[in-house]
Order: C-alpha cells, then sequence, then structure tokens
C-alpha cells in the first residue's frame, strides 16, 4: 500500500476516535475532537499532495480518499447536528440572567442550530451523494467528469466552519456548568470570544451551504452529458 493510501485509511481510522471525543461530556473533549479533525483533515492534502508529486496516484486511491472525507465530513455532520452546539448563546444567557444581568434572550438560538444545522448537514449530504452518483455514471460510460472551484472552496468552508462549530460543543459543555454560578469579570472574554466564534461559525457555515448547491448544480451541467444516450 502506497504511502497516501495509508494517510486516507488513517483518516478513516481516525473517525471513530473522533466520535469518541466529540461526545465526552467534558469541555476538553471538544478540544481534543477540534485537534483531530483538523489533522484528518491535513492528511487528505497530504495525500493528494504526495501522490500527485511522487507519481503515486492508484485505483485504490482514488477510491479511498473520496470515502474517506465523506466518512470524515458526515461524522462531524451528525456530531454538531446531534448536539447543536449553536445553542451555546442560550446556556450563555441563562448564565447571566442567573447573576441579575439582564441581556437580550438567546432562546431562539436552540431552534436555530436545529434548522439551521439539519438543513445545512441534509444539503450537504445530498450533495455528496449526487455527486457520486453521477461520478459512477460517468466511469460506467468511460467519461471524464469535469470539477469545478466553487466544490473545492466548498470544501475549505467545511474543513473551517465544522472546526469552529466543533469548539462551541465544548463551550457549550462550559457554559452549561456554569449556569448558575457564572462570574461576570472571570468570564467576560472568554464568553466574549466564543460569541464571536458563534457568529463566524455561523456565516462560514452558511457559505459552505450555498457553495454546496451552486457547485452541485454547476457540477451537474457541466457534466449533463453523462445522462444522455
Amino acid at each position: 500500500m502506497t504511502l497516501p493510501n495509508k494517510l486516507s485509511t488513517l483518516r478513516i481510522c481516525m473517525v471513530p476516535l473522533f466520535i469518541v471525543a466529540y461526545f465526552l461530556p467534558y469541555e476538553w473533549g471538544a478540544y481534543v475532537a477540534v485537534g483531530i479533525f483538523i489533522l484528518a483533515a491535513f492528511t487528505d492534502f497530504l495525500d493528494g499532495y504526495i501522490a500527485r508529486k511522487y507519481n503515486l496516484v492508484s485505483d485504490l486511491g482514488k477510491l479511498l480518499d473520496p470515502i474517506a472525507d465523506k466518512i470524515l465530513v458526515c461524522a462531524a455532520l451528525f456530531c454538531v447536528v446531534a448536539t447543536n452546539p449553536l445553542q451555546y448563546l442560550m446556556y450563555l444567557d441563562m448564565g447571566y440572567q442567573a447573576n441579575w444581568i439582564r441581556l437580550d434572550s438567546h432562546l431562539w438560538a436552540a431552534d436555530f442550530g436545529v434548522i439551521f444545522l439539519s438543513v445545512g448537514a441534509t444539503l450537504i449530504i445530498s450533495r455528496e451523494l449526487l455527486v457520486s452518483a453521477v461520478r459512477q455514471i460517468a466511469a460506467s460510460k468511460g467519461v471524464v467528469v469535469q470539477a469545478n472551484v466553487y466544490g473545492k472552496v466548498k470544501t475549505i468552508l467545511q474543513d473551517i466552519s465544522l472546526p469552529l462549530l466543533i469548539l462551541l460543543r465544548g463551550a457549550s459543555l462550559s457554559a452549561q456548568d456554569k449556569v448558575s454560578s457564572i462570574n461576570l469579570p472571570y468570564d467576560y472574554i472568554p464568553s466574549l470570544f466564543f460569541t464571536v466564534i458563534w457568529w463566524i461559525a455561523v456565516a462560514m457555515f452558511a457559505a459552505s451551504i450555498i457553495l454546496t448547491v451552486v457547485s452541485g448544480v454547476i457540477y451537474l451541467v457541466q457534466n449533463r452529458k453523462v445522462f444522455t444516450n
């Protein structure tokens, strides 16, 4: 087995470790999951770079690499949908109000997170399944499918937004523990930091959803000849 294929296999093996770390009921578990996800995403870049530079492209690699990518992204999406880390603002607001500090209510963050993450995950996974189906049909007809730059940008946005959402999982666990005893002077700076992360994560994930749809449509248009007899 070539080195790129070993890296792809390693990426698949890292997914169970990522899931276990993510669901640990401790703040640090989420941060470990972030590290695992980033390392796994880096192997995606590394195996492709090595395969192209040293001419180690193989049929097994063409199969393993996209499968490993999809398993990693789908696992991360399932995790964030299951736990809704975007409810962090709600827990933060509850903590402030427990200390008689009046802030605008962020209870909407819980419902918003469920809907936003569920719709996003559905669109992303549907797009990946559609692209895989097109590639399979194309391969059976001996047609070379065209990729587009929007798909690559979409992947980059996913690899940035998902770790940010996972970070918010850790922040949510911490905020839940402090709901009844939050100390504003001590917690103000990290609370502000994670609030900024919340908005960045939402913006990046929203952008990745939009590019998911755009790149999927462009992909179908560019490769419409696959569906002709």
